[in-house]
């Protein structure tokens, strides 16, 4: 970079921090020198932060949107005060169901604060267990959706056609491996940066853990004392659970290039914002080019962590199972989660339009965009007649497809392993979403009675929040 070049981008980096600087209040400004001084202590004195590396998640919500923010501010007040800052790496973790909405408003918050073109920033993308540098427009990964579609399937059938399984366990499973690859990649980051509050984070341990105890995992003593080791319980979880779920076609992952050895120093920042009163409607609308996603109505917790499709399955599951009507079934869910949607402020008009037919349209188009499932295949996952030597098919058949009833026979057949016609199996794999060797798996597995898989779920106990989501 020439010295005219440097100083060319030095005075637009300032414009961006004067910017910045405008939309804040006096308390959010003294947050901000909070956040400095914790970040200087942290790399060990300003003459070392030119080299220490920070790590934050991004996830396109407003809360990781504000922190972002915060930290730009931090890192352009900083560079103008010593000869160089701190880096920064900006990692999103793109799983199945992400829209291009959500892409598109992750991108404009970059381009408003001058990321793109500066090299202490680092703009990074996880998608499919691989690290790539961060492109909104980048088709999403055939492979990935393949993968993410066969889990949201097989978790669902093996919990007995629950909802909330179904939707949200496997995109948190996959937070262990990804923070694995990402504090470990192209030489590690010295630190991590979250915007989560200690309750937040202990509730998403605490659901992790109670999540794959019942798989049949074997609990863990302690809390691990670095970052490193919990990053590796995570992932060990999430391997655990879908070795239960899969079972003999489980294909484990080789994790040796996710190892890392250098200690992360852990900087929380929710004490700051919270106190900074978070009033940044101004700063991510006007700013930042932030747009509310209608197919994430924006609250994400691992309760209710794809609220459109989850509406979607228990109006389905009211229709088809209960024997009411769908918007009675997305009306209940709606109801059930309307303590969420009050914090986050979600627009009266999208509730208003959820279980009507235009947003039933809408829903089983992202359902098959996104997952590459049919209406009918949503509603097998619900009723999920495979599991236990099939006993729920012949109900499955009567209420769905009578005019299979007839074939109950060589279904069963076909489910056993046993010779059968390839019509048969062709039909079964059709109407279930799955190939004929992971539904012969399922007809194997034994679970326990859940009589509530069919019914309006438990008052929401997992993780309320994970940083960047």
């Amino acid at each position: 970079m020439s010295a005219i070049h440097e100083q060319a981008m030095n005075y637009v980096y300032q414009q961006v921090l004067q910017r910045l600087q405008g939309y804040f209040s006096r308390a959010e400004r003294t947050a901000l020198q909070l956040l400095i001084q914790r970040l200087i202590v942290a790399a060990g004195g300003i003459e070392q932060i030119g080299d220490y590396k920070v790590l934050v998640t991004h996830g396109g919500g407003k809360g990781s949107s504000y922190a972002l923010a915060f930290l730009r501010a931090a890192q352009l007040t900083i560079a103008g005060r010593a000869p160089r800052s701190f880096q920064l790496r900006v990692a999103t973790l793109r799983h199945t169901g992400m829209t291009q909405a959500a892409l598109d408003s992750i991108h404009r918050g970059y381009s408003a604060l001058f990321f793109h073109d500066d090299p202490r920033v680092e703009l990074l993308m996880v998608e499919n267990q691989e690290v790539l540098p961060f492109n909104h427009l980048r088709p999403a990964s055939a492979a990935g959706q393949d993968i993410g579609r066969r889990n949201m399937l097989m978790i669902g059938h093996k919990r007995s056609g629950d909802i909330r399984a179904s939707v949200c366990n496997d995109r948190y499973l996959s937070l262990g491996d990804f923070y694995r690859r990402i504090t470990a990649w192209d030489g590690g980051v010295h630190a991590l940066v979250s915007s989560d509050s200690p309750r937040q984070q202990n509730q998403y341990l605490a659901w992790l853990f109670r999540t794959t105890r019942a798989a049949g995992m074997k609990g863990h003593a302690g809390q691990p004392l670095a970052l490193n080791a919990l990053f590796c319980r995570m992932d060990d979880c999430s391997a655990g659970y879908y070795r239960d779920v899969y079972g003999e076609h489980y294909a484990s992952e080789d994790n040796a290039s996710k190892e890392v050895h250098r200690h992360l120093t852990y900087i929380g920042v929710a004490d700051l914002l919270r106190a900074a009163g978070q009033d940044f409607t101004a700063l991510l609308y006007d700013f930042m080019g932030y747009k509310q996603d209608e197919f994430a109505f924006q609250f994400s917790t691992p309760a209710y962590a794809n609220p459109l499709l989850m509406a979607h399955m228990h109006g389905l599951q009211a229709e088809v199972l209960l024997g009411l009507d769908y918007r009675e079934g997305v009306t209940r869910f709606i109801e059930h989660a309307s303590g969420f949607m009050r914090r986050k402020k979600i627009p009266e008009l999208l509730i208003a339009q959820a279980g009507t037919k235009d947003e039933r349209m809408l829903a089983a188009t992202y359902a098959r965009e996104f997952f590459g499932l049919e209406e009918s295949q949503l509603v097998c996952l619900l009723f999920s007649p495979f599991i236990q030597q099939g006993q729920r098919l012949e109900a499955f058949l009567r209420r769905c497809h009578p005019g299979m009833l007839v074939a109950l026979p060589e279904l069963h057949k076909a489910l056993e392993g046993k010779a059968s016609a390839e019509l048969i199996q062709h039909w079964i794999v059709d109407t279930s979403g799955l190939p004929l060797a992971l539904l012969q798996h399922l007809y194997g597995t034994h679970v326990a009675a859940n009589a509530a898989c069919i019914n309006v779920e438990e008052p929401a106990t997992g993780p309320c929040g994970v940083t960047g989501y």
